[in-house]
């Protein structure tokens, strides 16, 4: 339950279930955390580490997800989110169309539509309710996090998508001018 399954794995491709209060606590949602991060730390293909990870890429079709940002220094990461039962109670009218990949698409990057900001409900670890506004950047990982818990992979949404060796090409060019 800790590796990341295949693009055509079924959790990946169906709408996930709630977590149940006896997941909680009869140590389940313990278990899938545990699985996520370990597969979260262990990534790193072509020097790209992950941000985020949703429960149906380690092949549980549950409602939950995880940022726990693996870049650059501690100070520069994105504050580590754990939501369950996650729901999405506002979005703005504004969208952008951004950039993205993903673990369980690790061969095409592509471009995909998104909401600039978001409002996040959802429960955490512990069974606790929370409410948290996210823009840009944040607003854009959880919206594709949320996908995943509907079966939606981002080349469902993509306006365009490309191989990841025309990305890498594209940053190591920004690099050298």
């Amino acid at each position: 339950m800790a590796k990341l399954v295949a693009q055509n794995h079924p959790a990946l491709h169906t709408i996930s279930e709630e977590i149940s209060p006896e997941e909680f606590s009869d140590g389940t949602v313990v278990k899938i955390l545990k699985g996520m991060r370990k597969a979260i730390k262990e990534y790193s293909v072509d020097g790209f580490s992950a941000v985020a990870i949703a429960a149906p890429q380690i092949g549980v079709a549950k409602r939950m997800f995880l940022i726990e940002d693996q870049s650059g220094s501690p100070e520069e990461r994105f504050p580590t989110i754990i939501a369950i039962n996650p729901r999405l109670t506002k979005v703005s009218k504004k969208t952008h169309v951004v950039g993205e990949g993903c673990l369980s698409v690790p061969k095409l990057y592509g471009v995909v539509k998104r909401h600039t900001n978001v409002t996040l409900e959802a429960l955490d670890e512990r069974g606790q309710a929370f409410k948290r506004g996210a823009g840009g950047l944040l607003a854009q990982i959880i919206q594709h996090e949320y996908d995943h818990l509907d079966g939606t992979l981002f080349i469902d949404r993509a306006e365009d998508t490309w191989p990841v060796e025309k990305e890498q090409s594209k940053r190591a060019q920004k690099t050298l001018t």
